[in-house]
């Protein structure tokens, strides 16, 4: 069955996708004039009855990567949210009952108490699981939502609660009675079950999703849907915090390391290319524009010695920025399939160099892991200690910095109020060609406590760098 989209607000169909596109190019995905004017043709060519295929087809021109779907699908909707009342075919009308097009047959005007209504939906949710019936699974959702989702209103004003209809119908407790409906006698423990058992997480996955659009359809309709589209939207992988990633952002970021690898390499090289020519010899240049005329059609300039480029990586890999630690020492590692010269030192404490767990082809995941059993990082309790960590890594390995050396500092800057080796550092930035510092921290929070991040800015260049966006601006700059 087609869902239908409800009637847009007055302003008409063109400001409302309008909206909607300011909306998602609000939530972090890049939506420029050509693309907003190709999604004004998508409804001119698409039916706008179809809600599925308006959302498949909106999503075709504004998005460019499938991590921005989940970002689109929730605003979606919101701008375009089922009708209220799903059609009734016309042959069914007749036997519909009630006002006919209500919701699903079971959830109307059922007697008995919430734990009679709750029972008998449950009933229909697992006939629906094993029918497999996407719209009407929606159907039910929504009208679970409406019998069972209300509750007492939270301090931001939300009345619907998505909890509630799951606690109620506690649809996960169903999976051994529909894997009995699904399977034959003799198809337990093989393929069958397996490829039961992904199905029925689908199925379950798609109502969780179908309730939680619905309590987002009507909360829109209590407090408002641009206000509501500010807190529903979860933050995309690129924009996700580096100090407060969770395991689903993991590997989205993961992914987003090595193109940023792969571009700092090219510029890299493009400078290496061009350096490779030095200042103009103007005698010799003057000398071959007499052939002709005067014009210098050809340039010549003194050639020099280019030098690969080298990279010192110093890393805090204290728990305080472990999220952040492990991203950029991806990085590290991405750089080391393009670089010889890449050396990596990690400290929370003391410090030590970790070169030899980032081998072209490691796993960066393991190398982490060794890193924290295997490398001399803590000297006496573990806390981050900058200054001690500068000292060491300044006595035990004196010549990894100099003019032909990039130096890159990683770390929150927080020294748990002991001596931040200023002096220490500014000299490493002084033997060095250049000498940047990333700091997961926002910063307003640089010199708040026992950080001392504002205090490094005066001798490193301190850029903020929260999350994977930063990050590629950051290369960007370079």
């Amino acid at each position: 069955m087609t869902s239908r989209v409800p009637a847009v607000e007055p302003g008409g169909l063109a400001g409302h996708l309008d909206g909607f596109v300011r909306a998602v190019r609000d939530a972090g995905v890049p939506v420029g004039i050509s693309q907003a004017v190709d999604a004004a043709e998508i409804l001119t060519v698409v039916d706008l009855l179809d809600r599925e295929q308006l959302r498949h087809g909106l999503a075709a021109v504004l998005l460019q990567r499938a991590a921005q779907r989940p970002t689109y699908d929730v605003l979606f909707d919101l701008w375009w949210p089922l009708s209220d009342r799903p059609p009734v075919p016309e042959d069914d009308r007749d036997e519909a009952p009630g006002d006919g097009g209500g919701e699903a047959d079971c959830t109307l005007d059922l007697p008995g108490s919430a734990e009679d209504l709750a029972e008998l939906m449950r009933a229909e949710l697992l006939r629906l699981l094993l029918d497999g019936d996407e719209e009407a699974l929606r159907r039910l959702a929504r009208a679970a939502v409406e019998r069972l989702g209300r509750g007492q209103p939270s301090p931001s004003g939300q009345s619907f609660f998505s909890y509630r209809v799951m606690r109620a119908l506690s649809p996960d407790t169903l999976v051994a009675r529909l894997l009995s409906g699904l399977l034959a006698e003799g198809d337990r423990g093989g393929l069958a079950e397996q490829v039961a058992r992904q199905t029925l997480r689908e199925r379950l996955a798609a109502f969780r999703a179908a309730v939680e659009a619905e309590v987002r359809r009507r909360t829109a309709a209590e407090k408002g849907r641009d206000k509501l589209a500010k807190s529903a939207v979860r933050p995309m992988a690129d924009q996700v915090d580096f100090l407060r990633a969770q395991a689903a952002d993991l590997a989205e970021l993961r992914r987003a390391v090595a193109p940023l690898a792969r571009r700092l390499a090219v510029r890299l090289s493009a400078r290496r290319r061009l350096a490779r020519e030095g200042r103009l010899d103007f005698r010799k240049t003057v000398r071959a524009s007499l052939g002709t005329g005067g014009v210098p059609v050809v340039t010549h300039h003194r050639s020099r010695t280019v030098h690969k480029p080298e990279l010192v990586v110093l890393c805090d890999v204290s728990g305080s920025v472990a999220g952040f630690s492990h991203f950029t020492l991806m990085l590290t590692q991405a750089l080391r399939e393009h670089f010889t010269g890449v050396r990596a030192f990690a400290f929370v404490d003391s410090t030590d160099e970790v070169t030899r767990f980032f081998r072209p082809g490691a796993d960066v995941v393991d190398a982490v892991q060794r890193i924290g059993r295997e490398a001399d990082v803590v000297a006496f309790d573990g806390h981050s200690d900058y200054g001690n960590a500068f000292e060491v890594f300044a006595d035990r390995w004196a010549t990894a910095v100099g003019p032909r050396t990039s130096l890159l500092v990683l770390g929150d800057g927080r020294t748990n109020y002991r001596p931040p080796g200023l002096p220490v550092l500014a000299d490493l930035v002084r033997r060095s060609r250049s000498a940047h510092w990333l700091n997961p921290e926002p910063q307003r929070m640089w010199g708040s406590g026992d950080s001392a991040a504002d205090r490094y800015g005066e001798v490193i260049d301190m850029v903020e760098c929260r999350n994977a966006t930063q990050l590629a601006e950051f290369v960007t700059t370079l």
